[in-house]
């Protein structure tokens, strides 16, 4: 993955000196089904490659938590969504062994913002379905939808995001 310098203010080798030093905050989205499934993607790039994770991104220094929380919510899900329909669910904290480029022993720390929020009436089953093929690829691979409980049984979902749900699933 190459970090656009316009958007972040850093050269990669900048980005990467950060990623080592500091935590990055990010948001992660929790977007709810009228069936009680959640939207997942299939990640395809580190860290979590090959999970299967929530949509979501990290907060731009100088950026408000609202303003990010519509940016992502607009180019994770395409999705107009008031931040008075999203929710705070919990702060959590993300370790993980690799860095953006992948590279083993650079470490990434995410202090996570996980909001929750209830996909908008009135979507149908074939609408939501249907939905799943034009999000974008850039970040993940494929979309679905799934039940915390089958999260639980389901290893490739990455155990960040099953985190998200563990009181759903007792």
């Amino acid at each position: 993955m190459s970090i656009d310098s316009a958007v972040t203010g850093l050269s990669q080798a900048d980005f990467r000196v950060g990623v080592e030093l500091l935590p990055l905050v990010s948001i992660d989205l929790l977007l709810r089904d009228a069936g009680g499934r959640y939207l997942l993607g299939l990640r395809g790039n580190p860290p979590a490659r090959g999970s299967w994770f929530v949509p979501g991104g990290r907060i731009r220094k100088g950026e408000s938590m609202d303003v990010a929380l519509r940016r992502l919510c607009d180019g994770e899900l395409g999705l107009h969504l008031h931040r008075d329909e999203w929710r705070l669910h919990g702060v959590y904290e993300h370790f993980y062994d690799d860095n953006f480029a992948g590279e083993p022993g650079r470490s990434t720390h995410y202090v996570v913002l996980a909001y929750i929020a209830q996909l908008p009436a009135p979507f149908s089953d074939l609408q939501v379905e249907d939905r799943l093929g034009r999000l974008p690829t850039e970040q993940h691979s494929v979309y679905r939808w799934a039940h915390p409980r089958a999260m639980a049984q389901d290893d490739t979902v990455h155990p960040y995001t099953r985190a998200y749900f563990s009181e759903q699933m007792r």
